[in-house]
């Protein structure tokens, strides 16, 4: 789909449709009361009848409206002015383009960047509204027979901006929002893929077209005879009872200009399915252990998103496929593994098995020197007990990193939700056999895992990311969320920013 910012009175608009808002009793946007002013009246005897009351969600089609030169004015309820927030906002966008995509206007000329949304600006409103588009336009369809395709999609979108000094951010917006949705679609492809098809080779061969795709990025992939010379062993374990083997992804992106300066690494969990090892998970929704594999998706979506932008910085991207199956090879509760870093590791549960792939890439990761390290993965349930599935779960030992991730959820919309990590968890890992246990005690299983993680990250700032309940959407809706790409990527928007903000002051 197009994107494109002006900045022009709406009586001068040729388009398909012409987009304005109604707020809540039945009061017209400033854009809305220029047209009904230019069509006599037309709109306000509308809503003298009742036709829209302008409650979020409500819209209301008008064809040939006099004296205006586009097709179609689609007046959309905003609810009321004072009080309309960032989530309504979203909702609004996502009926906006529903209709005009279920109504036959392919172009249409959006002015509802004009309302005042709490604490945002032209960008955001731009922004959000490009990324809510096209997570409302995207379609898994590959494996369906039969396409149900529309007759006359919505193809373009033109922003109307109050003064030409928008454009910019107008502009900006556009490009940044349109990265972010790449990265979030190509996440969503790989997670929603079958587990037949998208096994771990796929997964590093989806990573390895990326250097294909983008001359800032080199992909090395690490196979499992790689894997044993590293004596990851914790990792291969996990992998041992299933037929497909394991393969690590390592996805260097390099544009910083300062030669000496230190990545930022991305390690996402890629279980490309999760049956549980001998622990073998109940058979209800098992078909969504598919999705285990979405915080590598996100980190595959997120290298996408920042070679699209060139952003100045560097980044290692790190997708650990593996696949978790019972078998005469799986691994089984009670045994002892030797994880890379040295530390042993008591096997009782092989359902905990996220962790245990991840201990040894973090332990890897430390040969890069980072500037820090962020993990994403869909690693407990008890996430999903302690957070539902609106927010996903941010732990970490270092406070400025948790921040400035907590910062960067907040100017997204991709919510995060800090859990502790005091002392007192880490007992609850204790194993009479070996320097730990991979699963806890009962209780706060989301911070006794982060807790366990947090063992091999001693040598780097760390934070880690529980999507288990954000990863992906269930019921009607079925289907990943590409979740958290565009928290990722506003984060390292930021740190490119602080680049650029200190090298001009130099």
């Amino acid at each position: 789909m197009e994107f494109n910012v002006k900045s022009g009175s709406p009586e001068k608009q040729r388009s398909a449709c012409v987009v304005v808002g109604v707020f809540e009793p039945r009061r017209l946007t400033p854009t809305a009361e220029q047209i009904d002013t230019i069509s006599n009246g037309y709109i306000s005897a509308l809503l003298r009848r009742g036709d829209i009351e302008g409650k979020v969600g409500q819209v209301l089609l008008l064809h040939h409206v006099p004296n205006i030169l586009s097709e179609r004015v689609l007046l959309v309820g905003c609810g009321k002015e004072r009080e309309l927030s960032a989530t309504q906002y979203k909702q609004i966008i996502q009926k906006t383009i529903h209709t005009l995509n279920e109504t036959g206007s392919m172009e249409a000329i959006n002015f509802l960047s004009e309302l005042h949304v709490k604490g945002r600006d032209t960008y955001w409103k731009i922004r959000d509204a490009v990324e809510t588009a096209q997570d409302n336009l995207y379609v898994f369809d590959k494996f369906k027979s039969n396409k149900q395709e529309t007759r006359r999609p919505l193809r373009k979108m033109v922003f109307n901006v109050s003064t030409r000094r928008e454009l910019t951010a107008g502009e900006m917006a556009i490009t940044h929002g349109t990265s972010i949705a790449k990265g979030v679609s190509l996440a969503k492809d790989l997670a929603n893929m079958p587990p037949n098809i998208a096994n771990p080779e796929y997964l590093a061969k989806q990573s390895k077209l990326l250097e294909k795709e983008y001359p800032s990025i080199k992909t090395q992939i690490l196979d499992e005879e790689s894997m044993q010379e590293l004596q990851m062993n914790s990792y291969l374990a996990v992998g041992r009872g299933s037929k497909n083997e394991s393969f690590l992804s390592i996805i260097n992106y390099e544009g910083a200009k300062d030669t000496n300066a230190k990545p930022i690494v991305l390690i996402g969990k890629g279980l490309t399915f999760d049956a549980g090892g001998i622990s073998l998970k109940p058979p209800a929704n098992m078909d969504e252990m598919k999705y285990d594999m979405c915080g590598a998706a996100s980190v595959i979506g997120t290298m996408k998103a920042i070679a699209e932008l060139n952003l100045p910085i560097n980044v290692v991207g790190m997708a650990a496929g593996c696949e978790n199956m019972p078998g005469g090879n799986s691994f089984r509760p009670g045994d002892i593994l030797t994880s890379m870093s040295g530390q042993t590791i008591e096997v009782l549960n092989t359902d905990a098995e996220g962790r245990l792939v991840l201990c040894d890439v973090l332990t890897y990761a430390e040969r890069f020197e980072p500037d820090c390290v962020i993990d994403i993965a869909t690693l407990t349930g008890a996430c999903i007990v302690a957070l539902g599935n609106h927010v996903s779960g941010l732990m970490s030992t270092h406070n400025p990193l948790a921040h400035e991730l907590s910062n960067a959820s907040e100017q997204s919309g991709d919510k995060v939700w800090r859990l502790p990590m005091d002392e007192v968890y880490m007992d609850k890992l204790k194993s009479p056999f070996a320097d730990m246990a991979n699963i806890g005690t009962p209780g706060a299983g989301t911070t006794v895992a982060a807790c366990f993680l947090s063992k091999f990250t001693k040598k780097y700032n760390w934070a880690h990311l529980d999507i288990a309940g954000t990863a992906w959407k269930q019921g009607a809706h079925k289907g990943a969320t590409g979740r958290p790409v565009p928290l990722l990527v506003q984060y390292l928007l930021n740190k490119s920013d602080s680049i650029n903000n200190h090298e001009s002051n130099k």
